[in-house]
Formats: C-alpha cells, sequence, structure tokens
C-alpha cells in the first residue's frame, strides 16, 4: 500500500508580558483558507528544511520577528484529519518565551502581526483560524505549568530585573493577583532561583529597588505553586 499523502507545517505560541499582560503574537491571513482572520504564525516545512528552522523561517517571513531563542521549545503535535481544508495536515507546534520583542512587520502571506491580550483570545471561540485556537489553549497551560516547576519566568524578563517585575510575570501569565511579600520571600528563599547583582533601579519609580539576575537552577525546589494549587 502507498503511504497517504500528507503536508508538514509548523505553528508557533509566541508568548510576552507587555504592560502587565500576556500577550500573544499573531496574523492576519493574506491568503486562502481562512484569508483575513486571525492566525498563529506558521506555515508549511519545505523538503529539506529542519523543523525548528522552518520556525524561525515562517516567524521571519510573517511578522519581521527573528532570533527569539530566549526560550524555544517543541510544544506538540497537531494530527487531526480535518483541522486544515487544504488536505492532511500534521502541525508540530513550538512555544516561545520572551522579553518584549518589539513591533512585528507583517509580510509574506499575512497582512497584519501584532501582539493580541491572550485572555480576550481564549475567551472568544473561533478568533483563530485552524485549531489554532487549542494550540493556544495548549502553550499557555504548558507556560502557566512551567513557571510553577522552574526559573522559567525569567525568560520574559531583561537580563537584570527586580522581584516585583518577575512578579508580574507571574500574574500576567498566571492571570491572578499575587500577594508581594510572599511572593519575595518565595523566591528569595527558593536556591537558585535569583541572584542579587548588587545594583538597584528607580525605573518603576518611587524608592530604588535592588535588580536580581537569573540563578543557576533550571528546577525550583520548593516549585512556584499558583493560587489555588496549594499557592499564595
Amino acid at each position: 500500500m502507498a503511504p497517504p499523502r500528507c503536508s508538514v507545517a509548523v505553528d508557533l505560541v509566541v508568548l510576552t508580558v507587555q504592560d502587565g499582560r500576556a500577550r500573544v503574537l499573531v496574523v492576519r491571513r493574506a491568503i486562502p483558507p481562512f484569508r483575513g482572520e486571525l492566525a498563529l504564525p506558521g506555515g508549511f516545512v519545505l523538503a529539506d528544511e529542519d523543523l525548528l528552522d522552518a520556525a524561525e523561517r515562517e516567524l521571519a517571513e510573517e511578522t519581521g520577528l527573528v532570533d527569539l531563542r530566549a526560550h524555544l521549545e517543541q510544544l506538540r503535535t497537531y494530527g487531526r484529519p480535518d483541522r486544515d481544508p487544504r488536505g492532511r495536515v500534521i502541525s508540530v507546534a513550538y512555544l516561545a518565551l520572551v522579553p518584549d520583542a518589539g513591533v512585528p512587520v507583517s509580510g509574506s502571506d499575512a497582512d497584519d502581526a501584532r501582539w493580541v491580550d491572550v485572555e480576550e483570545l481564549l475567551a472568544e471561540p473561533g478568533a483563530l483560524a485552524f485549531d489554532h485556537a487549542t494550540i493556544l489553549a495548549d502553550g499557555v497551560e504548558r507556560a502557566r505549568a512551567k513557571l510553577e516547576y522552574t526559573s522559567l519566568a525569567a525568560a520574559f524578563c531583561p537580563p537584570t530585573f527586580t522581584v516585583a517585575e518577575l512578579r508580574t510575570v507571574y500574574e500576567a501569565v498566571w492571570g491572578t493577583p499575587l500577594d508581594p511579600r510572599n511572593f519575595h520571600r518565595k523566591v528569595t528563599g527558593t536556591p537558585g532561583f535569583v541572584e542579587p547583582t548588587g545594583r538597584t533601579t528607580t525605573r518603576q519609580g518611587g524608592r530604588p529597588a535592588q535588580l536580581f539576575r537569573s540563578g543557576p537552577s533550571a528546577r525550583l525546589h520548593p516549585p512556584m505553586l499558583r493560587p489555588g494549587d496549594g499557592g499564595s
């Protein structure tokens, strides 16, 4: 029996935190199917292309953004037979977590590229083309879970940051406010999570705040539990 015809694509969930809100990079499709609708950046993998290379190429072509390796990991594979009206397409999704990456510029098969509030998209069924709402929900949940037991939150921050700026990341991604004192105690009391730089900043206004950098630990022990999961 001859193997069935099948295409391979890549899609990207690119998350950042802007103005205290979790935002995701989306494009407005310029070509069918779903022309004019919002979608995650992505496209077909070329015959001579590695999956990661395809993801980075599509991101650059559709949004103008490059070098998003601050944190990039494979999310999962999506292969529902009817997920693409053009035929059988299996998509490998990637999750990218980045600091403020600037203003995207549309190109290629995208009419527009922009950062959109994650909660707004998750709350609106049918807001994204294909099965991208499912991919986005999976990516957001992966990010929320990994913030509990890894030091991944620092990927959203500049090289040096305050505890308050780090707390803003947790609040934005988890979608819930956190007690500042408890958060400060947990962060500074978790071995290897953050390291003081010996410097301070007044960029948030008010009194000078201590600056930290990422520590050597990739996993957090004890974990930073979400409120409702035993955290506070």
